[in-house]
């Protein structure tokens, strides 16, 4: 005899079998993503944070320098004079996203699993545009000038280097020890030095004996192409060095991203070669962290996966940003 009472289905999605049925499910999606952001990402960490829970901008003061001098026996001493200092101001820009829509049909037939694909190319997508932005910022901050008057420093440092000088191996590594100078000059701080470079070269100079040889102090790896410190800057990759001249804002970018149009201007965004930057020369404020959704949508029967942030960033430090650019620019 055919036993029709109903059956009482495991919701694997649900947790201790209570609350909403995909809730374990929306928990492995935020986490693909998050880790894949976090994978994906080189420059965020490396900035000035500051969070806010309601506003639409921070602000970050900026501090000159002091001075010291000699006290005569017998007189008073009234302070001196304070250091300038003024404050740069941060808009948080608008929500970026990324989503996708998985129709239900199109996963049940899917021999794998898509929703972990796509929440990976969620989290990647906001950290290339992330990155991007904050590596523009790196080279407009090289052509600014100091946000302290009177500082001594003369803003950021935007270097022109022919191509006779970027040739070889040994070259590129030179080049790297003048940026080194530079932040020695004015006095930057040795340590949360960073330089990035594009694949290409960061290969060409792993190959260069002077970056690899321990007799000289090389920190590099050549067997696992790994090559952590060059002449106090930690070495970072990207593929997301500036490499095409705008001259307008995006929609949705309250921040300024964009440089001079003109190919040959030194401000011209597609002229980098790289970029070496202290932590204090950017800052971020994150109003909205990285945060994931999902729903389920009866009527076009398929799911939403939103991955989404609120963040703005802005030079703070001029002096601290470094542009080696190509010439003719």
């Amino acid at each position: 005899m055919a036993d029709n009472s109903p059956a009482t289905p495991n919701r694997i999605g649900q947790i201790n079998a209570a609350n909403a049925d995909d809730a374990l499910f929306l928990k492995v999606f935020s986490g693909e993503t998050i880790t894949a952001f976090e994978e994906a990402n080189v420059m965020l960490s490396r900035t000035m944070k500051r969070s806010i829970s309601s506003g639409k901008s921070a602000q970050f003061p900026v501090f000159g320098k002091t001075t010291a001098s000699y006290h005569t026996p017998g007189n008073e001493l009234l302070g001196a004079t304070l250091p300038q200092q003024a404050e740069k101001v941060i808009t948080i820009d608008d929500l970026l996203v990324s989503h996708v829509f998985i129709d239900k049909l199109d996963e049940a037939r899917s021999h794998y699993d898509v929703r972990s694909v796509y929440s990976t190319e969620m989290g990647r997508a906001l950290s290339k545009r992330m990155d991007e932005n904050l590596l523009k910022l790196v080279h407009i901050g090289a052509n600014t000038t100091t946000t302290i008057t009177n500082s001594g420093s003369g803003g950021g440092s935007s270097i022109a280097v022919n191509d006779a000088d970027y040739n070889t191996s040994d070259k590129k590594v030179a080049r790297i020890f003048d940026s080194a100078q530079k932040f020695d000059e004015l006095d930057i701080p040795k340590d949360d030095r960073y330089i990035v470079l594009d694949p290409e070269d960061f290969y060409d100079v792993l190959d260069s004996t002077k970056a690899v040889n321990r007799d000289y102090g090389g920190q590099g790896d050549i067997a696992n192409a790994n090559m952590p410190r060059l002449a106090g800057f930690t070495i970072l990759v990207s593929n997301h060095l500036p490499s095409a001249n705008t001259s307008s804002a995006v929609s949705g970018e309250n921040n300024t991203y964009f440089g001079n149009g003109t190919a040959n201007n030194a401000a011209a965004l597609g002229n980098t070669r790289f970029l070496a930057f202290h932590k204090s020369a950017v800052g971020t404020v994150q109003l909205m962290n990285l945060q994931t959704e999902s729903e389920y949508d009866i009527r076009r029967q398929g799911t939403l996966l939103v991955a989404k942030m609120a963040v703005g960033h802005g030079v703070l430090r001029p002096e601290c940003c470094y542009l080696a650019r190509a010439t003719g620019s």
